[in-house]
């Protein structure tokens, strides 16, 4: 895929949850690439589905009181916070609420 910071961090915090084996950057035609490595546990897919919540045409911020679980806490759900992106857990431990982009399970 097509690398942007962006995307380098929503990637590292799906593999410090476990849902991705690897990430590489490198090059193809001139532009940065990111290439991603998903992890399979006896050959069935960790991540089995995963929503898009906030969309360019609809934003949508929570406050920690209103910060989602996923699967009733088997998924995640990950938000962009002024402290960088983070997981649900990690989000209401810091005390911060920002806008969801995703939820994977």
């Amino acid at each position: 895929m097509p690398a942007s910071r962006l995307k380098r961090e929503l990637l590292r915090v799906l593999q410090n949850e476990g849902y991705i084996q690897s990430v590489q950057a490198d090059m193809a035609d001139g532009h940065p690439v990111l290439k991603v490595q998903l992890r399979y546990v006896d050959e069935v897919p960790v991540v089995t589905g995963m929503q898009r919540v906030s969309k360019p045409g609809r934003r949508v911020y929570v406050g920690i009181k209103d910060i989602p679980r996923v699967k009733n806490g088997i998924g995640v759900a990950i938000l962009s916070t002024s402290k960088g992106l983070m997981t649900d857990q990690e989000s209401r431990r810091a005390g911060l609420g920002g806008e969801v982009l995703c939820s994977v399970w």
